[in-house]
């Protein structure tokens, strides 16, 4: 059995693990997993949990039915996410936090910012962000679908290296091993191709959305954008003790390129930036020879129309020497450049945070 290396990792628990019976919540398989959450943090490492779950936790509140409608299901997640909550919470002495998200969300860039950002700060305040689809207000067109693939969006909106996808298997086989006892496992995917695609099956239980078709699809995300991802098998408590230990069961799938050179990529060419900071000397340095994000103080002028979470360049002297994402919109930034973090919030009237660029969200030309 291989190490595993992780600093922050996604781990997604579905809803066969959260209401085992499809009606209620339950702490059944959840405690070896809150405790390795816990041991986790204690030995410095960043957990945030994606946990399904609240149209089955609150199934039993409106009345079970095997085909509900729309409205009777979200009525049903209404309900049911408060008893997920509660459901969590108890197992931990710190505090959770919950976040809702649609699908459009998470495309509409300045709400992806500012998710990035929120989660950033929960982690920060050493709290535990707990994210579910909103599935009270979420339609079709706004739904991601299953919590597979948005546990793989949330891993690339928190720049985690690690996705750890809680499942009801061991992991990936090359066939059913409830149908076919002489499957072979698959301990490591090097590469996700359309003959691991062709390896998944449908939903694993009546209870869940995501079978390994979604797993595979969540892990290749993941893959594409430099993040490890890992399918373990949820109902064993040996596995988390395992995970504990730095140990690998279940299957990995290996990153395609490594986390630094996805990022790169992402800022580089797919956003087109919509204007230019330029930098005094101070700032330059900072940025080249620090790794520092990029202060107000730094910045000495403004140019373009930009919105918060818009990309822009940032430009010393003659030469474009970074690209990121900006925290304020440009008539912002005119009121605040040159000056200190600690002036921010007087000028403006409030803060979106210290920096105008979080060194997350910027890449050196």
């Amino acid at each position: 059995m291989s190490q595993l290396s992780w600093q922050r990792a996604v781990i997604k628990v579905g809803s066969a693990l959260i209401a085992p019976d499809g009606k209620a919540c339950s702490s059944k398989y959840l405690l070896p997993i809150a405790q390795f959450i816990v041991t986790s943090r204690a030995q410095g490492k960043e957990v945030i949990l994606v946990s399904s779950g609240s149209v089955a936790a609150g199934r039993s509140k409106i009345g079970y039915k095997h085909h509900p409608s729309i409205a009777e299901k979200q009525a049903m997640a209404a309900i049911g996410q408060t008893h997920m909550m509660a459901n969590w919470a108890r197992l931990f002495d710190f505090d959770c936090a919950q976040i809702l998200l649609t699908s459009d969300d998470l495309h509409n860039r300045t709400r992806y910012v500012n998710i990035k950002n929120t989660l950033r700060e929960l982690l920060r305040n050493n709290a535990l962000p707990i994210v579910n689809e909103n599935d009270t207000v979420a339609i079709n067109e706004l739904k991601v679908g299953d919590n597979d693939n948005l546990a793989a969006y949330t891993a690339l909106v928190a720049q985690a290296d690690s996705l750890i996808i809680c499942s009801d298997i061991d992991g990936l086989y090359e066939a059913d091993p409830r149908r076919n006892p002489l499957a072979k496992f698959i301990p490591t995917v090097h590469e996700i191709d359309q003959s691991i695609h062709d390896l998944a099956g449908g939903a694993g239980t009546s209870v869940g959305t995501g079978g390994m078709r979604t797993k595979i699809q969540a892990a290749e995300k993941c893959a594409k954008s430099g993040i490890q991802t890992l399918i373990v098998n949820g109902r064993n408590p040996d596995v988390f003790e395992q995970l504990a230990q730095g140990r690998q069961p279940g299957t990995l799938f290996l990153p395609s390129k490594n986390r630094d050179s996805a990022r790169t990529q992402w800022l580089r060419h797919t956003l087109r930036s919509k204007g230019t900071l330029v930098i005094d000397d101070g700032a330059q340095k900072a940025l080249i020879h620090k790794g520092a994000s990029l202060l107000p103080s730094g910045i000495t002028s403004v140019l373009g129309s930009f919105k918060p979470g818009e990309a822009v360049d940032i430009r010393f002297k003659d030469q474009i020497i970074a690209k990121g994402l900006s925290l304020y919109g440009n008539s912002e930034l005119q009121q605040i450049k040159g000056q200190r973090s600690d002036r921010i919030e007087p000028i403006l009237g409030y803060s979106s945070g210290e920096v105008a660029i979080h060194r997350d969200d910027l890449v050196l030309r």
